[in-house]
């Protein structure tokens, strides 16, 4: 696919010969429904990109040749790259990746107890993902095999062939039982990564203790991961002087763990360069329904941005309580609207909603929100990390969260990236009557979002203007096929005629899994098949290009949108 954008992010497809939604058909049901006035002369700053962040379980799938095309399509998403960040790199293991697990397999100890490192596969991962003009997000967990403290031989697995051993199955959350040999072990992970790919790449790189050691992932105290903080962050600048590290990377309710965290690191003047945290918008319960296959959902259940806004603003408010952290970045290294990222469509049919054209305009609206709550709260998010990849072996859609299915294929949510991808490096006055302002809801009470009509605007440095316009509501089951009319008034127009392309999202635009339903859900698809279900995966433009000629800088146009839908309307300055 190609673009005449002043930046390609991998969408172009004019007129399609896939039937157009009903936003271009005159004879729809129409009710206007919001008005959105953008001013392009109203700068707002410079457009944090907090989205160009992807993480994901399969530390050996990163080297996969469908891992690495996969890290190739974000490297074009961004013109200085995405930051990865991959669990697992410090577990022991053959190589082997099933989902939710995978091993570096660094850290080995010889007959005599003498520790050595073998960084093979480590060395595959991250050469993936700076070769595909990306950086690494270093998460420096779990424990080495020999690592794990004798104790942890109290955690029992019932044996079966499906179990490997204890290992596998927790002690790698152990704290290590040498802090002094730990530690030397991140030094030397460090000092290989600054001599395989220089100083200037390692220095973008972000370094994490550990993953949500408020929960499961940390089997000991909290002091003790405190402590452990202290010998990591130091070992890595032993190496790195410049390395940018931080944690704790705790859940959504590690209020009071982030808390003392930030004590600790504070009171023993740790090194500390970023604080990191997650959101979850929902946990369907049950996550597994053993009843027949693909079968409707137990109850329906929805993602809530709201929760996900209140999680982040109240851990970012623990945050603003240091003022020597405050103006720190915030990591949000797992922002999800559902968890966990393997569990499926045929586990609980609410999982659905990760192959729909529901998810990528949820996405976009999280994003927009996230940016909001920046401008209110002290501290502010710098990246807002998709816990999505891909899973080998899984059927066609089967609703793993992850920006491809089987084959390869693209689902919608990867559209989301596109779309955010076009916006230029300024952000511009967008303001709707429609939308749910992140000021005036009541996060805490863990409703769902209403439905709102929103944008986020923004300028580039060659003049070209591109807006996002959603209608979304936090319910993936309803669904509105009579049109909400939007009047989308603009000001600020420097040019006198913009050449003005229309993308769309919906469930019949940019969406390839509606044309896979439409032929019929095969999980065995033919060649025909396949090609008209890849027709479809990419970001289509719903109409021709067309003109537009301001007049004293100002035009307006009307835009229609089902629910859920998302609009990129982008004017390039002609002349």
């Amino acid at each position: 696919m190609t673009t005449d954008t002043d930046f390609n992010p991998g969408i172009g497809k004019t007129e399609s010969p896939y039937p157009q939604a009903a936003p271009s058909d005159p004879d729809a049901p129409h009710v206007h429904a919001a008005t959105i006035r953008v001013d392009a002369t109203v700068d707002r700053g410079k457009l944090a990109r907090i989205w160009e962040s992807i993480g994901y379980d399969e530390f050996n799938w990163t080297y996969m040749p469908t891992g690495r095309e996969l890290l190739t399509t974000f490297g074009g998403l961004a013109k200085q790259g995405v930051h990865v960040r991959p669990h697992y790199v410090f577990c022991s293991g053959n190589g082997f990746a099933i989902p939710h697990w995978g091993n570096g397999n660094v850290y080995h100890e010889d007959a005599q107890g003498n520790p050595f490192y073998d960084f093979t596969m480590v060395d595959q991962a991250y050469d993936a993902i700076v070769e595909a003009g990306n950086h690494v997000l270093v998460e420096l967990a779990f424990t080495p095999r020999d690592l794990v403290p004798d104790h942890a031989a109290e955690l029992e697995v019932v044996p079966s062939p499906t179990a490997y051993s204890n290992y596998e199955a927790g002690t790698w959350a152990y704290p290590p039982k040498d802090y002094q040999r730990w530690g030397d072990l991140i030094t030397a992970h460090a000092q290989h990564c600054l001599e395989r790919y220089g100083l200037e790449e390692v220095s973008t790189w972000l370094w994490e203790l550990w993953n949500e050691p408020d929960i499961f992932y940390w089997r000991g105290t909290p002091q003790e991961f405190y402590e452990l903080y202290s010998v990591t962050a130091r070992a890595v600048r032993k190496a790195i002087p410049e390395a940018k590290v931080g944690g704790p990377s705790v859940t959504g309710g590690g209020v009071q763990f982030l808390r003392g965290f930030l004590q600790h690191t504070r009171d023993h003047q740790d090194p500390l360069d970023f604080v990191s945290f997650h959101t979850k918008g929902s946990a369907f319960t049950p996550w597994r329904v053993y009843g027949p296959t693909g079968g409707p959902a137990p109850e329906k259940q929805n993602p809530s941005a709201n929760k996900m806004i209140f999680e982040v603003q109240r851990l970012l408010r623990v945050m603003a309580e240091f003022e020597e952290y405050r103006d720190l970045p915030a990591i949000v290294d797992e922002c999800d609207a559902g968890v966990p990222a393997h569990h499926t469509f045929y586990d609980n049919a609410n999982f659905e909603f990760q192959n729909t054209e529901y998810y990528p305009v949820f996405q976009v609206k999280l994003m927009k929100k996230l940016l909001d709550l920046n401008e209110l709260e002290e501290a502010s998010v710098a990246h807002a990390t998709s816990w999505s990849f891909y899973f080998e072996g899984e059927r066609y859609f089967e609703g793993t969260r992850s920006f491809l299915t089987a084959g390869g294929i693209e689902k919608p949510f990867l559209n989301a990236y596109r779309a955010l991808a076009t916006l230029g490096e300024r952000r511009i006055e967008a303001t709707s009557d429609a939308a749910q302002e992140v000021a005036g809801i009541d996060h805490a009470s863990g409703a769902s979002m209403p439905e709102e009509i929103d944008a986020l605007a923004s300028r580039a440095e060659s003049g070209t203007i591109a807006v996002l316009v959603w209608r979304h509501t936090d319910d993936q089951y309803q669904h509105d096929e009579t049109l909400a009319e939007v009047a989308l008034e603009l000001s600020g127009l420097r040019a006198a005629r913009y050449q003005l392309r229309h993308f769309r999202i919906d469930g019949q635009h940019s969406n390839s899994h509606t044309a896979w339903k439409e032929q019929g859900s095969p999980q065995v698809p033919g060649p025909d098949q396949l090609r008209a279900i890849k027709e479809r995966q990419g970001l289509e433009q719903l109409a021709a290009p067309s003109t537009v000629t301001p007049e004293s800088g100002s035009a307006g146009l009307t835009i229609a949108l089902p629910l859920p839908s998302l609009s990129l309307l982008v004017l390039e300055p002609q002349g």
